[in-house]
Protein backbone atom coordinates (compact mmCIF):
# COMPACT_ATOMS: atom_id res chain seq x y z
CA UNK A 1 0.00 0.00 0.00
CA UNK A 2 1.38 3.48 -1.30
CA UNK A 3 1.65 6.11 1.40
CA UNK A 4 -0.92 8.12 0.35
CA UNK A 5 -3.27 5.20 0.65
CA UNK A 6 -2.64 4.29 4.69
CA UNK A 7 -4.84 5.86 7.12
CA UNK A 8 -3.69 9.39 8.87
CA UNK A 9 -4.06 8.73 12.70
CA UNK A 10 -7.05 10.29 14.20
CA UNK A 11 -7.30 13.30 16.67
CA UNK A 12 -7.82 10.87 19.41
CA UNK A 13 -4.94 8.45 18.77
CA UNK A 14 -3.07 11.75 18.09
CA UNK A 15 -3.92 13.14 21.28
CA UNK A 16 -3.26 9.68 22.58
CA UNK A 17 -0.02 9.59 21.39
CA UNK A 18 1.12 12.96 22.18
CA UNK A 19 -0.11 12.11 25.94
CA UNK A 20 2.45 8.92 25.46
CA UNK A 21 5.29 10.95 24.87
CA UNK A 22 4.96 13.37 27.31
CA UNK A 23 4.34 10.76 30.05
CA UNK A 24 7.88 8.98 28.60
CA UNK A 25 9.51 12.58 28.66
CA UNK A 26 7.97 12.79 32.58
CA UNK A 27 9.36 9.63 33.51
CA UNK A 28 12.80 10.17 32.47
CA UNK A 29 12.95 13.62 33.73
CA UNK A 30 11.79 11.91 37.33
CA UNK A 31 14.24 9.50 37.00
CA UNK A 32 16.55 11.91 36.20
CA UNK A 33 15.80 13.64 39.15
CA UNK A 34 15.69 10.96 41.31
CA UNK A 35 19.33 10.12 40.34
CA UNK A 36 20.48 13.23 40.72
CA UNK A 37 18.67 13.50 44.29
CA UNK A 38 20.64 10.63 44.97
CA UNK A 39 24.48 11.64 43.79
CA UNK A 40 23.57 14.87 46.21
CA UNK A 41 23.02 13.03 49.48
CA UNK A 42 25.94 10.22 48.22
CA UNK A 43 27.93 13.47 47.84
CA UNK A 44 26.75 14.78 51.32
CA UNK A 45 27.37 11.64 52.79
CA UNK A 46 30.78 11.09 51.55
CA UNK A 47 31.67 14.72 52.70
CA UNK A 48 30.16 14.50 56.26
CA UNK A 49 32.67 11.12 56.51
CA UNK A 50 35.43 13.00 55.00
CA UNK A 51 34.60 15.83 57.53
CA UNK A 52 34.52 13.73 60.11
CA UNK A 53 37.59 11.51 59.66
CA UNK A 54 39.66 15.03 59.46
CA UNK A 55 37.91 16.19 62.88
CA UNK A 56 39.12 12.88 64.36
CA UNK A 57 42.08 12.81 63.25
CA UNK A 58 42.81 16.81 64.23
CA UNK A 59 41.32 15.69 67.95
CA UNK A 60 43.38 12.79 68.06
CA UNK A 61 46.31 15.05 67.28
CA UNK A 62 45.46 17.32 69.60
CA UNK A 63 45.12 14.90 72.36
CA UNK A 64 48.02 13.43 71.76
CA UNK A 65 50.06 16.61 71.80
CA UNK A 66 48.15 18.15 74.78
CA UNK A 67 48.42 14.92 76.85
CA UNK A 68 49.66 15.15 80.36
CA UNK A 69 53.53 14.91 80.74
CA UNK A 70 55.08 13.29 83.45
CA UNK A 71 57.39 15.56 85.71
CA UNK A 72 60.31 13.19 85.95
CA UNK A 73 62.05 12.24 82.66
CA UNK A 74 65.88 12.26 81.07
CA UNK A 75 67.66 15.52 80.50
CA UNK A 76 69.36 15.97 76.91
CA UNK A 77 73.44 15.68 76.56
CA UNK A 78 75.06 18.60 76.16
CA UNK A 79 72.41 20.96 78.38
CA UNK A 80 73.16 21.94 81.52
CA UNK A 81 71.23 21.87 84.99
CA UNK A 82 69.76 25.29 84.35
CA UNK A 83 67.89 24.41 81.19
CA UNK A 84 70.46 26.20 78.82
CA UNK A 85 73.30 24.88 75.65
CA UNK A 86 76.02 27.06 75.98
CA UNK A 87 77.42 27.99 72.06
CA UNK A 88 81.00 28.89 71.23
CA UNK A 89 83.40 29.27 68.19
CA UNK A 90 81.90 27.66 65.26
CA UNK A 91 79.48 25.02 66.00
CA UNK A 92 81.03 24.28 69.23
CA UNK A 93 79.29 23.04 72.28
CA UNK A 94 80.01 22.90 75.82
CA UNK A 95 79.47 19.01 76.46
CA UNK A 96 77.16 18.47 79.21
CA UNK A 97 76.06 14.70 80.61
CA UNK A 98 73.06 13.35 80.43
CA UNK A 99 71.20 13.05 84.04
CA UNK A 100 67.68 12.81 85.44
CA UNK A 101 65.23 15.67 86.34
CA UNK A 102 61.94 16.09 88.51
CA UNK A 103 59.76 19.14 87.96
CA UNK A 104 57.65 18.16 91.14
CA UNK A 105 61.50 19.24 92.84
CA UNK A 106 61.13 22.76 91.63
CA UNK A 107 59.31 24.77 94.07
CA UNK A 108 56.33 26.87 93.30
CA UNK A 109 57.65 30.64 93.78
CA UNK A 110 55.51 32.28 96.74
CA UNK A 111 55.95 35.94 94.87
CA UNK A 112 57.23 37.34 91.02
CA UNK A 113 59.78 39.83 91.54
CA UNK A 114 58.79 43.19 90.95
CA UNK A 115 59.07 45.42 88.29
CA UNK A 116 63.26 46.20 87.84
CA UNK A 117 64.21 43.39 90.05
CA UNK A 118 66.52 41.29 88.33
CA UNK A 119 65.91 37.71 88.49
CA UNK A 120 67.87 35.71 90.74
CA UNK A 121 69.02 32.95 87.82
CA UNK A 122 71.30 30.67 88.42
CA UNK A 123 74.50 30.41 86.14
CA UNK A 124 74.94 33.64 84.98
CA UNK A 125 77.56 35.27 86.47
CA UNK A 126 80.37 37.11 84.81
CA UNK A 127 83.22 34.88 83.10
CA UNK A 128 86.40 35.15 84.27
CA UNK A 129 88.81 37.80 83.63
CA UNK A 130 90.81 36.94 80.25
CA UNK A 131 87.35 34.66 79.24
CA UNK A 132 84.90 35.26 76.63
CA UNK A 133 81.93 37.29 78.13
CA UNK A 134 79.16 34.93 79.16
CA UNK A 135 75.40 36.14 77.45
CA UNK A 136 72.66 33.57 78.63
CA UNK A 137 68.94 34.35 76.91
CA UNK A 138 66.00 32.63 77.94
CA UNK A 139 63.73 32.38 74.93
CA UNK A 140 60.19 31.10 74.21
CA UNK A 141 59.76 29.80 70.56
CA UNK A 142 56.51 31.24 69.70
CA UNK A 143 57.34 34.20 71.55
CA UNK A 144 57.11 37.27 68.74
CA UNK A 145 59.83 39.51 71.08
CA UNK A 146 61.60 36.69 70.73
CA UNK A 147 61.45 36.07 67.06
CA UNK A 148 62.28 39.93 67.03
CA UNK A 149 65.41 39.60 68.94
CA UNK A 150 66.73 36.89 67.41
CA UNK A 151 66.17 38.68 63.93
CA UNK A 152 67.89 41.90 65.59
CA UNK A 153 70.41 40.36 67.57
CA UNK A 154 71.26 36.92 66.27
CA UNK A 155 73.72 38.00 63.04
CA UNK A 156 75.85 39.64 66.03
CA UNK A 157 76.13 37.23 68.43
CA UNK A 158 76.82 34.49 66.04
CA UNK A 159 79.52 37.08 64.95
CA UNK A 160 80.48 37.61 68.66
CA UNK A 161 80.51 34.01 69.82
CA UNK A 162 82.52 33.06 66.24
CA UNK A 163 85.15 35.92 67.17
CA UNK A 164 85.59 34.43 70.84
CA UNK A 165 84.14 37.49 72.34
CA UNK A 166 81.36 35.62 74.15
CA UNK A 167 79.67 32.40 74.97
CA UNK A 168 75.92 32.25 74.23
CA UNK A 169 73.52 29.97 76.22
CA UNK A 170 70.28 29.76 74.96
CA UNK A 171 67.77 28.14 77.46
CA UNK A 172 64.49 27.45 75.72
CA UNK A 173 61.25 27.36 78.05
CA UNK A 174 57.40 27.23 77.83
CA UNK A 175 56.19 29.68 79.09
CA UNK A 176 53.68 30.61 76.07
CA UNK A 177 52.28 27.30 75.66
CA UNK A 178 48.40 28.75 76.69
CA UNK A 179 49.11 30.70 73.52
CA UNK A 180 49.02 27.98 70.91
CA UNK A 181 46.73 25.18 70.72
CA UNK A 182 49.13 22.63 70.73
CA UNK A 183 51.28 23.31 73.39
CA UNK A 184 53.55 24.76 70.62
CA UNK A 185 56.20 25.99 72.93
CA UNK A 186 56.97 22.71 74.97
CA UNK A 187 57.02 20.45 72.08
CA UNK A 188 59.59 23.34 69.94
CA UNK A 189 61.67 23.34 72.81
CA UNK A 190 61.61 19.67 73.25
CA UNK A 191 62.67 19.25 69.95
CA UNK A 192 65.37 21.27 69.85
CA UNK A 193 66.72 19.13 73.45
CA UNK A 194 66.44 16.30 70.59
CA UNK A 195 69.00 18.00 68.55
CA UNK A 196 71.13 19.30 71.65
CA UNK A 197 71.40 15.54 72.68
CA UNK A 198 72.06 13.74 69.37
CA UNK A 199 73.49 16.31 66.95
CA UNK A 200 74.56 19.38 69.18
CA UNK A 201 76.68 20.80 66.34
CA UNK A 202 73.37 21.45 64.53
CA UNK A 203 71.41 23.04 67.65
CA UNK A 204 72.77 26.83 66.33
CA UNK A 205 71.14 26.48 63.04
CA UNK A 206 68.16 24.58 64.47
CA UNK A 207 67.81 27.04 66.41
CA UNK A 208 67.51 29.84 63.35
CA UNK A 209 65.86 28.05 61.28
CA UNK A 210 62.98 28.10 64.18
CA UNK A 211 62.86 31.71 64.33
CA UNK A 212 63.35 31.97 60.77
CA UNK A 213 59.55 29.48 60.55
CA UNK A 214 58.72 31.27 63.27
CA UNK A 215 54.50 30.42 63.59
CA UNK A 216 52.09 33.18 64.75
CA UNK A 217 51.40 33.78 68.55
CA UNK A 218 47.92 32.13 68.73
CA UNK A 219 48.05 29.53 66.73
CA UNK A 220 48.54 25.73 66.65
CA UNK A 221 52.54 25.98 65.82
CA UNK A 222 54.26 23.89 63.76
CA UNK A 223 53.31 20.37 64.15
CA UNK A 224 55.91 17.75 64.93
CA UNK A 225 56.22 16.59 61.67
CA UNK A 226 57.56 19.92 60.43
CA UNK A 227 59.75 20.09 63.45
CA UNK A 228 61.11 16.74 62.12
CA UNK A 229 61.78 17.86 58.41
CA UNK A 230 63.29 21.10 59.54
CA UNK A 231 65.88 18.89 61.49
CA UNK A 232 66.27 16.61 58.95
CA UNK A 233 67.11 19.25 56.45
CA UNK A 234 70.04 19.66 58.81
CA UNK A 235 70.72 16.43 58.49
CA UNK A 236 69.51 15.45 62.08
CA UNK A 237 66.79 12.94 63.02
CA UNK A 238 65.35 13.27 65.57
CA UNK A 239 61.96 11.67 64.88
CA UNK A 240 62.00 8.87 67.11
CA UNK A 241 62.69 11.25 69.77
CA UNK A 242 60.03 13.93 68.62
CA UNK A 243 57.61 10.97 68.44
CA UNK A 244 58.21 9.59 72.15
CA UNK A 245 58.06 12.87 73.82
CA UNK A 246 61.46 11.64 75.47
CA UNK A 247 62.18 15.60 76.32
CA UNK A 248 58.74 17.39 77.46
CA UNK A 249 59.47 16.49 81.30
CA UNK A 250 62.80 18.04 80.74
CA UNK A 251 61.24 21.16 79.26
CA UNK A 252 58.25 21.19 81.88
CA UNK A 253 61.16 21.40 84.71
CA UNK A 254 63.10 23.75 83.24
CA UNK A 255 59.98 26.10 82.65
CA UNK A 256 59.36 25.52 86.41
CA UNK A 257 63.13 26.30 87.38
CA UNK A 258 62.99 29.50 85.37
CA UNK A 259 59.82 30.55 87.30
CA UNK A 260 61.19 29.41 90.63
CA UNK A 261 64.13 31.92 89.75
CA UNK A 262 62.29 35.01 89.14
CA UNK A 263 62.01 34.96 84.86
CA UNK A 264 58.79 36.41 84.28
CA UNK A 265 59.07 36.53 80.51
CA UNK A 266 61.15 36.19 77.14
CA UNK A 267 63.21 37.27 76.33
CA UNK A 268 65.26 37.52 79.56
CA UNK A 269 68.86 38.37 78.55
CA UNK A 270 71.66 38.59 81.41
CA UNK A 271 75.55 39.48 80.14
CA UNK A 272 78.45 38.61 82.66
CA UNK A 273 75.49 38.20 85.42
CA UNK A 274 73.98 41.22 84.36
CA UNK A 275 70.50 41.47 83.09
CA UNK A 276 69.46 43.52 80.34
CA UNK A 277 65.85 45.94 80.54
CA UNK A 278 66.28 46.79 84.32
CA UNK A 279 67.73 50.05 86.05
CA UNK A 280 70.22 51.81 83.98
CA UNK A 281 69.76 49.43 80.54
CA UNK A 282 65.07 49.68 80.90
CA UNK A 283 65.96 52.44 77.86
CA UNK A 284 69.15 50.63 76.53
CA UNK A 285 69.33 48.53 72.82
CA UNK A 286 70.70 45.20 73.96
CA UNK A 287 73.74 45.34 71.28
CA UNK A 288 75.17 48.60 73.10
CA UNK A 289 74.16 46.96 77.12
CA UNK A 290 76.97 44.23 75.27
CA UNK A 291 79.23 46.43 74.16
CA UNK A 292 79.33 48.41 77.52
CA UNK A 293 80.14 45.28 78.80
CA UNK A 294 82.61 43.95 76.34
CA UNK A 295 84.60 47.33 76.76
CA UNK A 296 84.51 47.31 80.33
CA UNK A 297 86.19 44.17 79.89
CA UNK A 298 88.91 45.28 78.05
CA UNK A 299 90.00 47.35 80.52
CA UNK A 300 89.87 45.20 83.46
Amino acid sequence: MSPSNQSRPTKAERTAAAREKARQIREAQQKKEKRNRLLVRWGVVVALVAVIAIIAIVVSSSMQQSAPIANSGPSPANMNANGGITLGKGSAVTAEPASTVNAASIPTPTAQPSQGQQANAKGVEAAPKGQPAKVVVYVDFICPVCGNFEKTYGDKLTQLRNSGEITLEYRPIAFLDQNSTTNYSSRAAAAAACVANQYPDKYADFFAQLYAQQPAEGSAGLSDQQLKDIASKLGADISQCVDNKTYRPWVKYTTALAAADGVTGTPTAFVDGKQWGIGDSANQAFDAFLQADLDARAKA
